[in-house]
């Protein structure tokens, strides 16, 4: 089994910014991928970004490329998502995801474990 626990979700103003990290434990080898995925009321999860313990390849969702970046700390096992320039759409609980995968996956059903998730709130 894995354990996912994020942290750093709030409520901030548009413009501003949040980092979100997410602590792995248990069974997570450097094979997994960590992703970061988002829901808000009434839509379905969306990918945010997944990141590879191997390696420099990082992946981002068309709504979040050049505002997020993910980085990640191997010795720590830890994954952060620094989110800039938040706007009102952002607005939704992230979870964060590990899969035992091969590459970055973008889909939801790719990944086996799951965190709780953080509320992230940007008000206008």
């Amino acid at each position: 089994q894995v354990q996912l626990v994020e942290s750093g979700g709030g409520l901030v103003q548009a413009g501003d910014s949040l980092r979100l990290s997410c602590v792995a434990s248990g069974r997570i080898t450097a094979h997994h991928v960590m992703g970061w995925f988002r829901q808000a009321p009434g839509k379905v999860r969306e990918f945010v970004a997944a990141i590879r313990w191997t390696g420099d390849g990082v992946g981002y969702g068309d709504s979040v490329k050049g505002r997020f970046t993910l980085s990640k700390d191997n010795a720590a096992k830890t994954v952060y998502l620094q989110m800039n320039s938040l706007k009102p759409e952002d607005t939704a609980v992230y979870y964060c995801a590990a899969g035992l995968k091969s590459a970055i996956v973008n889909i939801a059903r790719g990944y086996d474990y799951w965190g709780q998730g953080t509320q992230v709130t940007v008000s206008s």
